[in-house]
């Protein structure tokens, strides 16, 4: 599913009216037909309701509703965040109809006699603002955003939660919490971006009356991530597949100390369908590797005094990769000096597709030239913290805008950017980028992000696109942490968690 900016959701609007003659009214009535069903479904019966209406077509969209729900015989109301002649346009016209059928508007309320109205409400619908707020929410707009969070009724939000950017999800100031959102056309970028989504609560996209032609003929880069574009994107298996052609994998990781990062990582990748899937150790850990892991084979090398991957191990690892399909470096991998200019190197001169994470990222601080140089097709899997030692770009700044921070990112680095967290993305260095849907926050746990290395490389190594193989894993990397809450709750969810439900996962998916 496509996600829009407010400028790209104004330009399709635009050409809907100018160059498919329908007219701006038309597309306001089916928007507001839909609140008021919306309502009448969240009703179940006899309630009052008050419409809280900013001065723009926001507004307008909830002089609708408020038409639809009269016309049901809903007791309805309207406060208006505004005067009637400060109106225009469409939004003007249907509070002139909502006026002629007699429809209580009172325009300019203060704080006391919204809340009065709120607090006997048995629903409150938000159309306030809409996606193009670019500043803090101040003024009446903010008191009465204050006041509808305080009240007991549940909250359906017109397009986007008042307060919410519809191109980043941030919230400016102060956001309406619905318990519903209803958006046209397409869904805005913010629904699905933190804080923005947990604002939002059901997410319920309308048909409009778009042309169909018009979406499809579109320049529209971002992407929801669902179930049926991971079907499509995972590698074929077929009946007589032998393990090498399941695909070969070499994991470059571990340390004193991090050996289980080197092991969920293996295993995760096994447990994603590589057929063979090897870990290049320490020579010092190898036995406790050994005895992690049943399914992954080591590759046992030479360490420096502090137990890490040594420079002499070079060599070896770049001759075992020849014969692999992908390679996954950075768990656990340390960050003794020798170890990280090893890292460099190997991310330099690796030549099979490379997944790169944890302490192979902190070894591109500073020095991202090896990433540059590749020819081969790459992903770096950062949270926020590393692509900012990666980029320089503050933590601040790159989750004010986590879609614009991956695509400049993967476009700068001319490498696949999985930019983890909630709300994960992934970002190709032509400008395509995917919102993941999936995950929760059990998952801020130690561990989780190595099993997603895993996953991305045993999918990658199975013959599948670099950008295909990283948000088909995210998706069922995330969704392995949604069926482990099933049984073991958030709190309690713990990476190894994830290996044991990516089978079901994968499963889901078909």
């Amino acid at each position: 599913m496509k996600l829009v900016t407010t400028e790209q959701m104004r330009s399709l609007d635009r050409a809907t009216i100018d160059d498919y003659g329908i007219p701006g009214v038309v597309l306001m009535e089916n928007a507001g037909r839909a609140v008021a069903e919306a309502a009448a479904q969240m009703l179940d019966g006899p309630g009052r309701v008050v419409v809280v209406c900013g001065h723009g077509n926001n507004g307008g969209d909830g002089f609708v509703a408020a038409r639809h729900l009269s016309n049901r015989s809903v007791p309805v109301e309207i406060y208006l965040l505004a005067a009637i002649e400060d109106l225009a346009g469409e939004a003007a016209s249907n509070c002139h109809i909502a006026e002629q059928m007699g429809l209580p508007i009172f325009e300019n309320p203060d704080p006391a006699a919204l809340k009065a109205a709120l607090d006997t409400a048995d629903l409150i619908i938000d159309a306030i603002l809409g996606t193009g707020i670019s500043g803090e929410v101040r003024g009446a707009a903010r008191e009465a955003i204050e006041v509808i969070n305080r009240s007991m009724a549940p909250v359906i939000s017109v397009d986007i939660p008042s307060g919410v950017s519809g191109d980043t999800g941030q919230v400016m100031g102060m956001a309406v919490q619905a318990d519903r959102t209803l958006t046209f056309g397409l869904p805005k970028i913010g629904h699905y971006c933190y804080p923005g989504r947990d604002h939002c609560g059901e997410i319920e996209l309308v048909d409009i009356s778009l042309p169909a032609v018009l979406v499809a003929a579109a320049e529209l880069p971002t992407n929801l991530t669902a179930a049926s574009d991971v079907a499509a994107m995972l590698p074929p298996r077929w009946a007589d597949m032998h393990k090498g052609e399941a695909g070969r994998l070499l994991i470059v990781a571990g340390s004193p100390g991090m050996t289980g990062a080197a092991a969920m990582a293996g295993l995760a990748a096994v447990r994603s369908g590589a057929g063979l899937v090897t870990v290049a150790i320490p020579q010092s850990l190898n036995d406790i590797l050994e005895v992690k892991c049943t399914e992954v084979m080591t590759l046992p090398l030479p360490e420096t005094v502090q137990g890490s991957l040594a420079p002499e191990a070079m060599d070896q690892i770049l001759d075992f990769a020849e014969g692999c399909d992908a390679v996954a470096l950075g768990p656990g991998l340390s960050q003794v000096p020798e170890t990280v200019e090893l890292a460099r190197q190997l991310i330099e001169r690796i030549s099979v597709p490379l997944v790169v994470d944890a302490d192979g990222l902190n070894a591109c601080a500073g020095a991202t030239e090896p990433l540059k140089s590749r020819k081969a097709p790459t992903a770096i899997t950062p949270h926020p913290g590393e692509l900012s030692r990666i980029t320089g770009q503050s933590i601040a700044d790159i989750q004010q805008d986590r879609v614009s921070a991956a695509r400049q990112a993967a476009q700068e680095l001319q490498c696949v950017v999985v930019l983890k967290g909630a709300g994960t993305v992934t970002a190709h260095p032509g400008g395509q980028v995917w919102v993941n849907p999936t995950g929760n926050a059990g998952m801020a746990s130690g561990g989780v992000g190595d099993v997603l290395t895993g996953v991305i490389g045993g999918l990658l190594a199975g013959g599948g696109d670099v950008m295909k193989a990283a948000v088909s894993a995210v998706y069922c990397h995330g969704l392995a942490g949604d069926l482990a809450v099933d049984y073991c709750g958030q709190r309690a969810l713990i990476a190894s968690d994830l290996l044991v439900q990516l089978p079901a996962a994968f499963e889901a998916i078909g």
